[in-house]
């Protein structure tokens, strides 16, 4: 559809150039149109050979409660969205969300969706959603091959993953400057949507920087109308240069399919959380420990302020940096570092992404006066232990990897595992007494220090039939035996 709408409108557009007294020139500028448009279909074409054998098509296997959690997190009320139409009834994760409990299946549920591949040794980035709380990953190649993948790292506030692969010398694709876009520039997405693996279409940048969406925690998306559906999610949102520029994320849809309005995360955001979860596992967001509010007509009003411009101070966490710098409650934060805080989104995304450590320069709006504050960045607290990791339905329980913060809070000094942040009641690992907090140093006599290599060691267990975890709880270290299909 857009390819057709851009050949009407650049013949119609040439030919009103053309004089109209010259067959002769009418002849050479038809001609010259029809290479024109070769050249432009031929654009769109390489940017599809060069992305389609990087982009792979993924399944996982989901439970019941997990996507019970996540059909409730749709559910949110006016008061929340501020943005009416995305509502649970035109909102779709592009898996197909159900709804309700009573279209949520009743054991696991396969889960497709759309990776792509960013080194040749494997590694891949996908959604969160796409991947999370999963036993199993599938992924698809191009070439038809079939591989089980590892879960290295999640970020459910950004819905962003990485997993990676056992495969050598694979294509791959390389980040673009999101932040360079402009709208109107063209936007090519590859995926497999209701999958028909490496589908391509093609459209414009519609917008940038949309938020306040509820559909992620941290949103700075790029709003595009490339034709996206449920399956494309995970997928490459690519320039004209065949880079990313974004990864599909979500859509709005009042039937579950395309209707023009799609949503990726933009690769300035995507490639910092993906270069921490590929190293560390996690990712490590900057922190202030005030908590904000956007400020509406009638706050401007209040305050006698001149927009709605601005990030209103609510609390201040006692001893947080931005206590510590002098942050007060209703302060109005105005500026940071030079740049105008236009909404309370881009300030808050802004120090996540800084490093902890790093200086922040703040204009002040307290009681009509203008004041300067500098703050030292801090670190955010962890993840809550249950919203990240790998979880094993064959065990039941769920890691994640230890972290200096984490080996810290539990007392594990400079040991190295696996630590359980989560165990299902009733499960193999519940009835061995395993809880949260107890470190994995080994599986099957072999040490095991990371996520992938857990995962590895439980799958060969599973071979076997039964997997051996060498586990420390508090000062004891305890051998213990089960069972895994």
């Amino acid at each position: 559809m857009m390819r057709r709408y851009f050949t009407n409108t650049v013949f119609s557009a040439l030919l009103t150039m053309t004089p109209l007294f010259s067959a002769d020139l009418k002849k050479e500028s038809t001609t010259g149109n029809e290479i024109l448009l070769k050249q432009i279909s031929k654009g769109f074409s390489q940017v599809a050979k060069k992305a389609i054998p990087a982009v792979v098509y993924i399944e996982s296997s989901q439970s019941k409660e997990k996507k019970k959690e996540l059909s409730l997190k749709l559910k949110k009320g006016p008061h929340e969205n501020p943005f009416d139409y995305f509502t649970e009834e035109f909102f779709n994760r592009f898996f197909g969300l159900p709804y309700s409990e009573q279209q949520v299946p009743s054991k696991i549920e396969t889960v497709k969706g759309t990776g792509f591949i960013i080194s040749e040794d494997g590694f891949i980035v996908t959604n969160n959603h796409v991947v999370e709380n999963t036993s199993k990953i599938s992924v698809t190649l191009s070439t038809g091959k079939k591989v089980t993948a590892t879960l290295i790292g999640v970020d459910p506030k950004t819905d962003l993953a990485v997993i990676k692969i056992n495969e050598k010398e694979l294509p791959y694709l390389s980040f673009g400057d999101s932040d360079k876009l402009d709208v109107g520039d063209w936007a090519i997405a590859v995926g497999n949507p209701f999958g028909l693996q490496a589908s391509v279409t093609v459209g414009v940048v519609s917008a940038k920087g949309r938020n306040q969406l509820n559909i992620a925690d941290f949103e700075d998306f790029i709003q595009t109308d490339a034709a996206i559906n449920p399956g494309n999610s995970g997928g490459p949102l690519l320039d004209v240069e065949g880079e990313v520029i974004g990864v599909n994320t979500a859509i709005v849809t009042g039937s579950g399919g395309y209707m023009g309005i799609g949503f990726a995360i933009p690769s300035t955001m995507a490639k910092r959380i993906i270069d921490q979860l590929i190293k560390e596992g996690q990712v490590i967001r900057g922190y202030l420990g005030v908590t904000l509010q956007p400020i509406d007509n009638e706050l401007a009003n209040f305050y006698k302020l001149d927009s709605t411009k601005g990030a209103l101070v609510t609390d201040v966490a006692k001893g947080s940096p931005g206590d510590q710098a002098g942050i007060k409650q209703e302060d109005i934060i105005v500026s940071f570092n030079g740049i105008t805080v236009d909404n309370l989104s881009t300030f808050r995304n802004a120090v996540s992404l800084m490093a902890p450590g790093s200086k922040l320069s703040l204009k002040v709006n307290r009681e009509g006066k203008t004041i300067q504050l500098n703050v030292v960045v801090g670190s955010a607290p962890v993840e809550t232990l249950a919203q990240v990791g790998f979880s094993t339905q064959k065990l039941g329980l769920k890691v994640q990897n230890l972290t200096p913060e984490l080996a810290q809070q539990f007392g594990y000094g400079n040991e190295k595992g696996v630590i359980i942040t989560q165990v299902e009641p009733g499960s193999l690992a519940s009835e061995a007494l395993l809880k949260a907090g107890n470190l994995i140093l080994a599986v099957n006599r072999k040490r095991v220090e990371n996520i992938e290599e857990f995962q590895n060691e439980v799958r060969e267990a599973s071979k076997e039939g039964r997997v051996l975890l060498m586990v420390r709880q508090g000062e004891v270290v305890r051998f213990i035996a089960l069972p895994v299909e």
